[in-house]
């Protein structure tokens, strides 16, 4: 059986990407030095995460850069439609969105592209927020029946992510966004995120390019001025995921407030084969229906081969 994620357009038809491998992508990086040290990478990268220097430089250096010239020509378009209107309104926050499944390594990729980003001279001043913390609380998950669906489009407060992404992307001075603790694997109460008037936001989650759903006209990804896909084959991404579990079973499971602190005591095996039921019953299918078909919707799309370095990239023609 084929691989739903190994490739994109195989069948012969015209793809509206220009797809480029590793070395042409790397040749187009910029001369500049890598504003990054090594011990700052290492802090960056997920659990079992090989990213380093090369791969920085070879790879989000020159997604760093295309995102820049981007942000600059949205905002010299900005000023261009203010001057047509007679305006002069603020410019508004360059917003990005960066999707992909469970541990497929999206979390690294925003982290590191918010350092990048904030090196360059027109985006000092670079935001992050996932969309974790959208998710609906643990209680009303229960209330709904849903926490065997977290994660899940219907798992999410959409209403709630698309209002804070419209008001900082129309300018507001102060937005507060919710706080998701992965230890508590719940909304913290009280707890927010406050941005203000970045020049870049960066949205990372499962499934921020998701289309409108039927009876809604405005989604998230609507608000999107450039989007990321991080893309890998599914058995793959089922190894990573594997693989974290066992890592965290051994180290932030044992704390005893922990939400997964019952797995800490599970041996290599038992832990191995929970890992996989999640994966199957959950993971999986939730990438296959709702994250895998937003794939094509991205601007740029890093495909990941298995040893989690980027083989190709990608870009939609302009």
């Amino acid at each position: 059986m084929s691989d739903p994620a190994a490739s994109l357009w195989n069948n012969g038809h015209t793809t509206p990407f220009v797809e480029l491998d590793r070395a042409d992508w790397a040749a187009l990086a910029p001369t500049t030095q890598l504003p990054l040290r090594e011990t700052e990478i290492l802090q960056l990268r997920g659990l079992g995460e090989p990213l380093d220097l090369g791969e920085v430089t070879d790879v989000y250096l020159p997604v760093s850069r295309l995102l820049n010239l981007y942000a600059a020509g949205a905002s010299q378009l900005h000023r261009a439609t203010s001057d047509f209107l007679g305006e002069r309104a603020r410019r508004t926050p360059f917003v990005i969105g960066v999707a992909g499944s469970v541990a497929v390594g999206k979390s690294t990729i925003a982290r590191l592209l918010r350092e990048l980003l904030a090196r360059w001279e027109d985006t000092p001043r670079v935001e992050l927020v996932t969309t974790d913390g959208f998710l609906f609380p643990n209680a009303e998950l229960a209330r709904r029946g849903l926490m065997a669906r977290k994660g899940f489009p219907e798992s999410y407060d959409r209403r709630s992510l698309l209002r804070f992404v419209s008001a900082v992307k129309g300018g507001a001075a102060e937005v507060r966004a919710p706080f998701y603790s992965h230890l508590n694997y719940d909304i913290v109460p009280d707890a927010q995120i406050v941005v203000r008037q970045p020049d870049v936001l960066i949205v990372e989650g499962l499934n921020v390019l998701a289309p409108p759903t039927t009876g809604h006209g405005l989604t998230v990804s609507d608000l999107f001025d450039f989007t990321v896909y991080v893309d890998a084959r599914t058995q793959d991404i089922a190894r990573w995921y594997v693989d974290r579990f066992l890592r965290l079973q051994r180290g932030a499971f044992s704390n005893p407030k922990s939400y997964f602190h019952r797995y800490a005591t599970m041996t290599e095996d038992e832990a191995r084969r929970e890992a996989r039921r999640i994966w199957d019953e959950i993971n999986e299918p939730n990438l296959v229906q709702n994250i895998l078909p937003t794939r094509s919707r991205a601007t740029l799309v890093l495909r990941k081969d298995e040893n989690h370095t980027v083989s190709k990239v990608l870009l939609r023609k302009l």
